[in-house]
């Protein structure tokens, strides 16, 4: 789920990938599809060179993800 209009600008460094992107905002190496969906007009290549302006949309959490966690749990899963 992506809150509409909400992302983070991110700046690559060179050889970052799309992969290596949703790692650090995801915690997941292959949800990079709501990144590449978010940033039409950047070439879907294998490295980015430095300096491209990439927006991240900013996810939240799943009622899911949360539905089978202890109480205790579900506050921190949450707020991550």
């Amino acid at each position: 789920m992506t809150p509409s209009g909400q992302y983070i600008l991110h700046v690559t460094t060179a050889g970052e990938r799309w992969d290596l992107l949703s790692w650090r905002y995801y915690g997941d190496p292959t949800d990079y599809s709501p990144i590449i969906m978010a940033n039409p007009n950047v070439p879907i290549e294998p490295v980015f060179d430095a300096g491209i302006s990439i927006a991240v949309p900013l996810q939240q959490k799943s009622a899911a993800v949360t539905a089978n966690l202890p109480p205790w749990k579900v506050s921190q899963a949450v707020s991550d």
